[in-house]
């Protein structure tokens, strides 16, 4: 069965990781979670929703599709499509348009999941740096305590 959530968090951080990462630095999580949402809205490679088709294969649409009919009904609830609109898609095969649905559904959990990876990754490369940083103060109060610094080499 096709994983949406997972699928959406890393077309969201392989398209818009990097712009992510300066909102964090500079605009915060909320500003900066609203910025991306309203651009990946509008992205063929996350959501689909410009074109109308994130895959632009309806086969691959369906395929997508089958296992996840409980998100469709979600969805459906979600956005309020009335039944003639389900109706007719449905009975027209219009699975890229049940594809490109789900994916702006999970849209505004998915982008959570990817903040939450990389800031993540961002603390992560920020204690690596610290650790970096403190070695050699180690070293230095070494010297200071001992009044010589030994190497092994």
């Amino acid at each position: 069965m096709y994983n949406y959530l997972e699928s959406i968090k890393n077309d969201i951080i392989e398209n818009f990781g990097d712009d992510i990462r300066e909102g964090l630095k500079t605009d915060g999580r909320e500003r900066t979670f609203e910025k991306v949402e309203n651009d990946c809205w509008i992205s063929d490679s996350v959501t689909g929703n410009a074109s109308g088709s994130y895959t632009f294969n309806s086969y691959r649409a369906k395929d997508n599709l089958w296992g996840n009919e409980e998100l469709i009904e979600e969805a459906v609830n979600e956005f309020c499509i009335d039944a003639e609109t389900v109706a007719k898609e449905f009975l027209s095969g219009s699975w890229e348009y049940w594809d490109v649905t789900i994916r702006c559904y999970l849209l505004p959990q998915a982008l959570e999941l990817a903040i939450d990876e990389i800031e993540e990754e961002m603390q992560e490369e920020e204690a690596e740096e610290q650790e970096e940083e403190e070695v050699p103060a180690a070293f230095i109060d070494a010297i200071r305590r001992d009044g010589t610094a030994s190497s092994a080499g």
